[in-house]
């Protein structure tokens, strides 16, 4: 959540952090602001709003003139979006400047502290305690200064940092918050997240928990927190700048779904492809088959949409591998106090790779012994970097905050990680698995067919952008596909919208419909045909107008649902790939129908880096 960028080098800073704090945007942000020091004093400029508004105040960065500098994009947690409270934030005499991604946990006792010694707060925010703090122990060593503060402060950060009498430096440090560095062709920058340095650099050095950075035009210096130097390797980043443009799309999410097909090519085949010789190669498991084996429990952990994923996977890895699985929210599973069993794995999803639960759960249960699985999109992550095994789905950057093609390719993952533990568990033969292989494999090419039949879509959409209610109902995948279905309409478009598994309609839920309300039915799976169709007469005999998603084929449907949209034939536990399609278009039409920010929907953020 918010972004962070700075640079230290030969150019000009505010329209290096202005163009950086673009590409963070789709992190979500309701304020925004940049601290230049032009070698004199350190000049601020702040303003709630889009950070159009920022571009306007300061000519698009010509009013603050220097060439160090750092800026923050903020969604407000610990007071209202206002100039105020907007970061940078200031000690008291202006000598040093901070920006903060995360959230101080202890602020108000060292708040009241600070108080008391005479400092004087002039924002609600928690971080206006750490420039204080970092004023109360500064004696001319930045470095020591900044140990003492992480000794002092409780939570989650990540800080770029301006000392007035350090005028040829940027500090930064980390804890649980993401942060990267990297070297320009004239200086330095430092930031929240990859895009924001794509355009200077694709090599970068990843910031761990509690490490320190230095940087001036010329060099960077890592400390840990006992202020002992470090050596660090770099990382290359192989997405290139186009990748995280628009490319003519009206927007990042409408150009995302349509980069699904590729998304999951490369998923099924990256650079060291997952099929070879008719098998399964997951080679990034580092798992022999004698421990697959004895896998007797699987945790899928993961939030949001990743969570959805993580459904489908229940359904096809008990389904096909025959291993006992449980799905928990992250925010639950770390607070729950799990029952750890002798061989259990846990697979832990994240888009970013920097969901502040997921990453605490993955902590959780690496320190029980468990086996941690991390299948995450941005290379280097911390997820990434701290599973014992990784599984990238290679979506390449994802902008726009309702996710589309990760969540496509997180699917793909999980069903060649089923694919595998099947096979080596003798639960399917040599001919079940080349069958599966083939319909994985042309999942690209119909998921290009249903994107190429949007206009069907739109057209529907359009009659239903003033609706107050919509309800989505599956069961078993199906229902799966509902809770994502329903997901994607909700935060773009601000309708209300719940999925059910249909079974649960009479406990309660159909009380809720009434004339004309749209439910959406997902019924992709043969075995449940009947009793999909039954849930479809009970909504519509209560006024309801049903928009089914089903199989080509399966025309009997059309006798009961209002509205039907077919999705090509494939294996039963692989449709969740093609009747998500539909469902995603829909929500983004909607949204483009009532003119919403898609790619920015109100109160969100991409990547949930605090509880």
């Amino acid at each position: 959540m918010c972004g962070i960028v700075g640079y230290i080098g030969e150019s000009q800073a505010a329209p290096i952090l202005l163009e950086g704090l673009a590409k963070l945007e789709y992190r979500g942000y309701d304020s925004a602001g940049i601290a230049v020091y032009d070698g004199t004093k350190i000049n601020m400029m702040k303003s709630v709003g889009r950070l159009k508004v920022l571009n306007e105040l300061t000519h698009d960065g010509e009013t603050l003139p220097g060439c160090l500098g750092i800026g923050h994009t903020r969604w407000a947690t610990h007071g209202s979006p206002t100039d105020v409270n907007a970061h940078p934030h200031f000690n008291m005499d202006e000598s040093i400047t901070v920006v903060h991604n995360g959230i101080i946990e202890n602020y108000i006792k060292l708040r009241r502290r600070l108080e008391s010694r005479g400092y004087e707060f002039v924002s609600e925010t928690d971080t206006e305690v750490v420039a204080h703090l970092l004023d109360y122990y500064y004696k001319g060593n930045p470095i020591e200064a900044i140990t003492k503060v992480m000794h002092r402060v409780e939570g989650s950060y990540a800080l770029g940092i301006l000392f007035k009498q350090h005028p040829d430096e940027i500090f930064a440090v980390r804890k649980d918050s993401p942060l990267i560095v990297g070297h320009t062709s004239d200086g330095n920058i430092l930031a929240s997240d990859v895009p924001a340095v794509l355009k200077y650099t694709r090599t970068v050095y990843f910031i761990e928990n509690e490490e320190i950075v230095r940087l001036s035009k010329t060099n960077m210096k890592f400390y840990n927190v006992d202020e002992e130097e470090l050596t660090k390797e770099p990382t290359t980043i192989e997405w290139d700048v186009a990748a995280a443009e628009k490319g003519g799309y009206e927007h990042y999410m409408l150009k995302e779904m349509y980069e699904q097909p590729k998304a999951v090519r490369d998923t099924i085949s990256p650079a060291n492809p997952r099929i070879k010789d008719n098998k399964i190669e997951i080679e990034e498991l580092n798992m022999t088959d004698e421990e697959i084996r004895a896998i007797k429990k699987l945790y899928i952990i993961a939030c949001g949409s990743a969570y959805h994923a993580g459904v489908t996977g229940k359904y096809v890895l008990e389904g096909l591998a025959r291993i006992p699985v449980e799905v928990d929210l992250a925010s639950e599973f770390r607070y729950r106090d799990p029952i750890y069993e002798e061989n259990t794995m846990a697979i832990v999803i994240s888009q970013s790779g920097e969901t502040a639960d997921s990453l605490a759960a993955l902590r959780d249960a690496k320190a029980h012994n468990v086996k941690v699985l991390g299948i995450v999109n941005v290379v280097g992550s911390s997820i990434a970097r701290e599973a014992e095994s990784v599984m990238y789905t290679w979506a390449g950057p994802e902008i726009a905050v309702a996710t589309t093609k990760a969540y496509s390719a997180q699917l793909i993952a999980l069903y060649l990680l089923a694919m595998k533990f099947a096979y080596v568990r003798g639960q399917i033969d040599d001919a079940q698995l080349q069958e599966l292989i083939k319909d994985l494999q042309r999942l690209p090419d119909q998921i290009e067919l249903l994107l190429n039949n949007k206009e069907k879509i739109q057209r529907f959409a359009n009659r239903y952008l003033a609706s107050k209610d919509v309800f989505f109902i599956g069961r078993g995948i199906d229902y799966a596909i509902s809770l994502e279905g329903s997901l994607k309409l909700k935060e773009i478009s601000y309708i209300h919208s719940e999925a059910y598994a249909a079974g649960e309609l009479k406990h309660g839920t159909i009380s809720l419909i009434e004339e004309g309300t749209l439910v959406a039915a997902v019924l992709t799976q043969d075995t449940l045909y009947k009793k999909m169709i039954s849930n479809i007469v009970e909504v519509r005999t209560r006024g309801a107008f049903v928009l089914a998603v089903t199989n080509e084929g399966n025309t009997e449907v059309e006798k009961t649902a209002d509205y039907v949209i077919y999705i090509p034939q494939t294996n039963s536990y692989f449709t969740n790939s093609l009747a998500i399609i539909p469902l995603q278009l829909f929500g983004y039409y909607v949204s483009l129908g009532k003119g919403c920010d898609i790619d920015k929907p109100r109160n969100l953020a991409k990547s949930v880096t605090v509880e």
